[in-house]
This record gives structure tokens, sequence and C-alpha cells, in this order.
């Protein structure tokens, strides 16, 4: 949080110095140097919006799963080259990195948060080993988890009790699909 203030107030003196400069360039003609100074802010903004608003664009532009016609979830790759999901959990959607490297399907700590598990209350006692080293985890299972049309039922999850940038979506529930295949930068789950 704040970043995002530190950034908006770089931002602010940054305009106010480049809007000073303009005026004081243009004094002679206030009135039109006013018209010109509020069409490139609303330029400005414009750009702003567009730029705060790709990733909600580029979402709804491109779908992010879909079911073929032999019932396969397919999912784009996604410009990152890797693989992501929206899993519900729990009634929560839930955005997942597909992680056939990953051992479970791992929660981050707000995730499993929003998921409605108290983190707080869990025993860190298994350890996973990951990149980044050995991290602490605890195990759970999740009362209902959905991707697209499939739901599974009590399904085993862990939670790392450490720092972790996005939830994983591990083989212990990608072992629950009969096939996984990647053909021209599509992932496809049957079942």
């Amino acid at each position: 949080m704040s970043d995002i203030i530190a950034q908006l107030t770089y931002l602010a003196v940054l305009i106010v110095a480049i809007g000073g400069w303009f005026l004081a360039s243009n004094r002679s003609s206030i009135s039109k140097t006013l018209q010109m100074a509020l069409v490139w802010g609303m330029i400005f903004m414009g750009g702003m919006a567009i730029y705060g608003l790709w990733t909600d664009i580029i979402e709804a532009a491109v779908p992010r799963i879909s079911l073929n016609s032999e019932g396969g979830i397919e999912v784009p790759r996604s410009r990152n080259g890797h693989y992501h999901l929206t899993v519900e959990i729990n009634d929560v959607d839930i955005k997942f990195l597909v992680d056939t490297g990953a051992t479970d399907l791992f929660l981050t700590q707000e995730d499993a948060k929003r998921v409605g598990i108290n983190t707080k209350n869990l025993a860190y006692i298994a350890t996973a080993y990951t990149a980044n080293g050995p991290v602490k985890i605890a195990h759970t299972k999740l009362k209902k988890v959905k991707l697209g049309e499939f739901v599974d039922l009590q399904v085993n999850a862990s939670i790392n009790g450490g720092e972790m940038q996005q939830s994983l979506l591990g083989m212990s529930y990608l072992s629950n699909f009969d096939k996984i295949e990647i053909s021209e930068n599509t992932l496809i789950l049957y079942r």
C-alpha cells in the first residue's frame, strides 16, 4: 500500500511540475493553454485507465478455460509461458499456477484465509522442499474444489507457512484427471 501512495505522490509532483512549466511558458495565451492542458490531461487519464484495466481487458478478450468437444478442459498458455487457472474452492475463486513439479495443491496464506481456513490454528509441522529451500507447511482438507464442471470433495491440500507469490495446483490435485496433455500452447485436462 505504501508503494502505491509513493507512486501516486511522485506522479502528482510530476504532473504539477509539467503543468507549471507549461503554464509559465504560455502566459500570453492562458485560455488556449488551459484548453490544451485539459485535452492533454484527458488523454493522460484515458491512458492510465487503459493501463490499469489492461489485465482485465486481456482476460475478458481471451477466455481462460474452455471445454473442448471431448470433455477436456483447455487452458491457454499465458504470456509468461505458464498455465494459470482459476479454481473455485469452497465457493471462492482462487488463481493458481499449474505446477506439475509441486507434490500438493498449495495455498498461500492469503488464499487459505479467503477460503475460510484459520491459518493461525494450523500445525506447520511438515516440510516442503522448494526451489527456494525448505518451508514449513500444514496439511488440511478442502471441502469443495470445482474446476469447470468437475467437482471434488474433501481434497487434500497444503498451506505454505512462508511467503509464496501464488497458490500452486500440484500433482495431488492434477492426478484426479485421467490424462494431461499439452498441445499447441494449450494444456488439456481430461477425466
